[in-house]
């Protein structure tokens, strides 16, 4: 005991505090690796720095664990990096008031974070972007209640916003976390793959995917960014094209132009296809991004009036 104590810098009694308190939920494994990665990362599980989130708690085949990490665990970590500097100016919300509904209360399309690194080799710093869509993770999800004839639960067929959390009460801190989270990974990858916001978990959590999908999701994401390079893209054109190296300057116009020239349901395809290229390069350039993003839902809306 008295080596456990010394290697997570906790004494047996704190230990096992952090087990019957913080990790309740967790099992013997699970408790096991959410030490270790807290002690990894030097984070406090007593200030909630650090969180396990058990998802399919009833079912051993589905059962996974997933660590949090708080905003506050996030800040200490890049602090530590010594390349990090915190935003200098507030995140920056593309809001749409036409969208305002019980579904996104404030009417907002994305959020997008700045944080700042510096350049090992110059030392110069720069800025890194974070952004985040309210459509891919506010925690909107059907509604089922009870039916009594049926003796089960339903679906309605309407969606509805959590409101067992702090989306409803305060949709744009919720959304500027997961924007954060996501310049953290851009920028320190080393550090923050893997690790996740507990705002990103709450569409996870009310959806009901498991852990493991989630972190397959960054792993993928992970691959596309090697595979992409520092300066460029890698994506496809269509059903028939091999895979393209696109430089990000080049991307935009391309995109915007292959939206314009085919129908709306080639587009669709095509931006289901390259759903995490497009998401790289949104963390790479938000603006234009944005245009594409745009440019996607006008033609889906040309195809719906037809």
């Amino acid at each position: 005991m008295s080596q456990v104590a010394t290697r997570f810098q906790m004494t047996p009694r704190q230990i096992a505090l952090v087990k019957s308190t913080v990790a309740k939920d967790c099992n013997d494994d699970e408790f096991s690796l959410f030490m270790e990665v807290a002690s990894a990362k030097g984070l406090d599980p007593f200030l909630g720095q650090i969180i396990p989130m058990v998802f399919n708690k009833g079912s051993a085949e589905k059962r996974k664990m997933t660590i949090i990490v708080s905003r506050d665990g996030q800040r200490v970590i890049a602090q530590r990096c010594g390349d990090y500097r915190p935003a200098s100016k507030p995140p920056i919300y593309d809001i749409d008031k036409d969208l305002i509904s019980p579904l996104n209360p404030q009417g907002v399309v994305a959020v997008t974070t700045y944080l700042w690194k510096q350049d090992p080799r110059s030392g110069e710093w720069y800025e890194v972007a974070g952004q985040a869509f309210w459509d891919e993770m506010a925690p909107v999800t059907d509604e089922w209640v009870y039916d009594q004839d049926a003796g089960k639960r339903k679906p309605t067929g309407k969606r509805v916003l959590d409101n067992s959390g702090n989306w409803c009460r305060m949709p744009r801190l919720m959304i500027a976390k997961c924007a954060e989270m996501q310049a953290l990974r851009a920028g320190w990858p080393e550090q923050f793959t893997g690790l996740y916001d507990e705002a990103e978990m709450d569409r996870a959590k009310v959806i009901d995917i498991t852990a493991s999908e989630i972190v397959q999701h960054e792993k993928e994401e992970s691959r596309m960014r090697a595979i992409g390079g520092k300066d460029s893209i890698t994506l496809t054109w269509g059903d028939n094209y091999a895979l393209e190296n696109v430089p990000v300057g080049q991307l935009a116009d391309r995109a915007l132009q292959f939206i314009n020239d085919e129908s709306a349901e080639t587009v669709r395809k095509w931006a289901d296809a390259n759903r995490e290229p497009l998401r790289l390069f949104w963390a790479k350039h938000p603006g234009d991004a944005l245009a594409i993003k745009k440019a996607i839902e006008a033609k889906s809306s040309k195809k719906e009036a037809a």
